[in-house]
């Protein structure tokens, strides 16, 4: 479905759901829209990418037609190329702040707790809300759990929680309310560098539990 969306963007929505298909089809469509020149910026999602083109030099129903053209290009089996980062994790004690209560609520061991949440390869559905951070998933379903009724104004950065069906690494000190299980010591966002992200969509990603110190 693609609809309007103000005065110079355009909603291509795939599905309604989180699916690592209909993730993958929503990327090799932004690789697609790369080579058209009215093209300004894409937002890519779980199923849906957001278009902003130049009004200037396109109009909505020609951008439409050439988006609708590129569709027709991909397929089930077509997807960006990716990488796999492993990624290390102290849970527990000072990094995870919710690690205990999470334990206690889903009515797991502190072992059975990282376990389940490190034995997983994660896919990275999309990225936002501050720079940098990926929504990773999807969780076994034994760590599901809701937000946080009330989110905590200081999250701090490489703060490893989870949400919903959801795992996720804070790049930034900033407002959160997910459930933080530990703290990851790599460096997810660095403005100064050429490339200033350590994910990017369609990557895999294992977390590696480790030990030492962290304050």
């Amino acid at each position: 479905m693609l609809k309007p969306l103000g005065d110079s963007s355009i909603l291509i929505q795939l599905g309604d759901e989180i699916d690592p298909i209909l993730n993958q089809r929503v990327h090799a469509l932004d690789a697609l829209l790369q080579s058209i020149p009215a093209v300004i910026e894409t937002v890519p999602a779980y199923c849906t990418l957001l278009v902003h083109y130049d009004l200037i030099t396109t109009t909505y129903n020609e951008i439409k037609n050439l988006i609708e053209e590129k569709l027709t290009l991909i397929d089930d089996s077509t997807h960006r190329p990716s990488r796999h980062l492993d990624i290390p994790v102290l849970y527990g004690n000072a990094s995870g702040l919710d690690f205990e209560t999470v334990a206690t609520t889903l009515a797991l061991s502190p072992s059975e707790l990282i376990r389940l949440h490190s034995e997983r390869e994660y896919t990275v559905y999309m990225m936002g809300f501050t720079p940098g951070f990926p929504y990773l998933g999807i969780l076994n379903e034994k760590l599901t759990l809701p937000r946080m009724s009330t989110p905590r104004t200081r999250v701090p950065a490489g703060s490893v929680a989870i949400a919903g069906s959801q795992t996720g690494i804070y790049p930034l000190d900033s407002p959160g309310g997910w459930h933080i299980l530990g703290w990851t010591p790599l460096k997810l966002f660095d403005p100064l560098s050429e490339n200033p992200f350590l994910f990017a969509p369609g990557d895999t990603v294992k977390f590696i539990p480790i030990e030492g110190d962290h304050a």
